[in-house]
This record gives C-alpha cells, sequence and structure tokens, in this order.
C-alpha cells in the first residue's frame, strides 16, 4: 500500500474532525506487547511518554502526604511515566507534594510537567522558580503555559518583557526541556497562540487541548486546533476527557445516553494524541484507566460514528463542558493578579 504524504494525511484528519473525528489513527505509538502500557513519541521531542498521562489537581485533595506519594509510586509501577501539576493547584501544594513523592529516586522514571501562570517575564520567572523548589528538582522536563483564555493574552506571552522570555532563559539555563501550551476556553485563542508563535519564529513542543467525546458537537478543539498540532508534529496532549467531571455530575449524563467512561477515555486515546491526562482521584479510578490503557485498541470508524450519535444530541450546546462556558473564564479571573 502506497504510504500517504503530508499533505493528504493532514486532509485526512481534517476531514475526519469534520465528520466526527471518526477513525484518526493514534501517531506515533510504539507497539507494546498485551498488557504492557502503550507508549508514544512526543512530538518533535522524541521523548517516549505514557498514552496514560497523571493530572496534579487532586493530589492537593487527598488526604495525607503519604496517600498521594502511594498513588502516585503506584502509577509509576504500572507503567506511567508522564506526570503533572501547577503552580497554582491547591496553593502549590499539588507540586509539593509531588515533588515529595519523586524523592529517593522516583524522578528519573517520570517525565515531569507543570504549568505556568505568568504572561508576563517577571511574574513567569518567579512562579518557575517556586515550582522548581516546590518540585525538588534543578530541570522541569515540561513547562506550559497555562490555561490561555483570554485574546489579549498570546499577545503579552510574545511582547516585550512577555513570559516566552522567561522560558527562554530557563531553557538556556538548564532549568527547563520544553515549551508548551494549554487551553480549554476558546480555540481561537490558541490559534492566536500559534499564529504568534509562527510570526516570531517560535515553535511550540507541546500543545495540550480539551478533547472528548462531546468537543465535536461545540467549539471543538478537535475540528480547529488538533490538526494544527498535527502539522507543526508537536506533542498532543488531551485533557478534560471527562468534562472537567462534567459528564459525571449529579445528572451522571453518561449514564443516561449509555456511554462509558472507558469508551471516553479510549476515544481520546484513539485520536493522534500523545497523551491523555487522566484527573483521577482513588486507586479504582486509577485501576480502571491503567486497565484502558494497556488493552488499547484505537476506535474503528463504525465504533466513532456511533459514540458520537450518542452524545450530538446533549453536547451541541456545550452544557456538559462547563470549561468551555462562563465558569471556564471565573478561574483565570480570579487568577489574574497572579498572571499579569
Amino acid at each position: 500500500m502506497e504510504k500517504p504524504n503530508r499533505r493528504s494525511f493532514l486532509g485526512g484528519i481534517a476531514a475526519g474532525v469534520a465528520g466526527g473525528l471518526a477513525g484518526l489513527p493514534a501517531l506515533n505509538s510504539s507497539a507494546a506487547a498485551a498488557g504492557d502500557m502503550p507508549y508514544r513519541t512526543l512530538g518533535r521531542t522524541g521523548e517516549k511518554v505514557s498514552v496514560l498521562g497523571m493530572g496534579g489537581w487532586q493530589f492537593g485533595r487527598m488526604a495525607s502526604e503519604e496517600e498521594s506519594s502511594r498513588f502516585i509510586r503506584t502509577g509509576i509501577d504500572e507503567g506511567i511515566n508522564y506526570i503533572e501539576a501547577a503552580w497554582d493547584y491547591h496553593a502549590g501544594l499539588s507540586e509539593y507534594r509531588l515533588g515529595k513523592a519523586l524523592l529517593d529516586g522516583w524522578q528519573k522514571k517520570v517525565f515531569l510537567t507543570t504549568k505556568i501562570n505568568g504572561r508576563r517575564k517577571d511574574m513567569a520567572e518567579w512562579q518557575l522558580n517556586e515550582s522548581l523548589r516546590r518540585l525538588r528538582t534543578d530541570t522541569i522536563d515540561l513547562v506550559i503555559f497555562h490555561e490561555v483564555l483570554y485574546m489579549e493574552e498570546p499577545d503579552i506571552i510574545f511582547g516585550p518583557n512577555g513570559a516566552l522570555e522567561a522560558f527562554l532563559a530557563a531553557r538556556e539555563a538548564g532549568k527547563i526541556r520544553f515549551i508548551g501550551f494549554s487551553g480549554h476556553y476558546a480555540p481561537e485563542v490558541q490559534l492566536r497562540l500559534l499564529d504568534l508563535a509562527a510570526k516570531n519564529n517560535f515553535r511550540f513542543d507541546v500543545g495540550m487541548i480539551a478533547l472528548n467525546v462531546m468537543d465535536p458537537h461545540y467549539k471543538s478543539f478537535g475540528k480547529l486546533v488538533l490538526p494544527r498540532l498535527v502539522e507543526q508534529e508537536m506533542g498532543v496532549l488531551a485533557f478534560k476527557t471527562m468534562g472537567g467531571g462534567g459528564f459525571l455530575g449529579t445528572e451522571n449524563i453518561l449514564e443516561k445516553i449509555k456511554v462509558t467512561p472507558a469508551e471516553c477515555v479510549r476515544y481520546a486515546m484513539s485520536l493522534p494524541t500523545t497523551v491523555v491526562i487522566s484527573g483521577m482521584d482513588r486507586m479504582e479510578v486509577l485501576k480502571q484507566n491503567i486497565e484502558t490503557a494497556r488493552g488499547l485498541r484505537p476506535m474503528s470508524e463504525p465504533e466513532v460514528a456511533s459514540l458520537l450519535a450518542k452524545t450530538a444530541p446533549v453536547g451541541n450546546g456545550g452544557q456538559y463542558e462547563w470549561f468551555k462556558g462562563p465558569a471556564g473564564l471565573r478561574r483565570t479571573q480570579e487568577l489574574k493578579g497572579t498572571y499579569v
């Protein structure tokens, strides 16, 4: 069979996304023996990372340091090597607990990521140094511009004395290795960020975007942003795969439409994503997601079509993706003093 060229491949992604993301293969998947954790190549970085990643918001909510350390180390023992936190999670407690869990040689087993709110150079530099201290490390593998939600933020980041200057200096000093961004409110903001990066002859290493079974129906990151990330050979991190808790809230919309949490995770892993980040808060959920990852079989076109037919009637207004509405901006509004 003739190997498709890059243009036709990207055209297939765009067409597939527009039609519901049906049948898109995972990029750079490494073969795994039955029952093993699959790993994928993180874009141009060349780093091999687990298809399932651990999100750090929940680390700060656990009852004790001992519980969070046990949880994190269990994930690592089961093959997860992508773990992240963020400067602002629980006023730094999540980073602190992650750093504690990775003492005694555990950090060597992971690809360590954190996220920074600062948009100006001085604030980003201060937050980055705080993160290094909390994480008890001299080098963080990946640092992400966290929750780029407002249209003016990319201009601040790339402007004079913008946060990119701090990130580039930190990379030069060996404090960070790779640079990325995240967003979950409006795809247009991430497109603006990518446009400004190109204008400034800069390429992000990684993009972290909201991708889930409701996304194709409303303000879709999959339709608008994902093809750009693939085109630029960036690592693709998927988050909000369970709607940031919105799918399993008091209404439990998944149960009503007969979609399982495992299908949600498998769907995101079937896209051209590198890591699907899950905010897991219990061993039961950790084990379930590990089982899904280890048994990963990318969804076929008919499977995706059937799944998205179930989510279309309830997903076309974004009501189960709270982060794409006013509530998605509220947290950043509260933190605005920390990023300017």
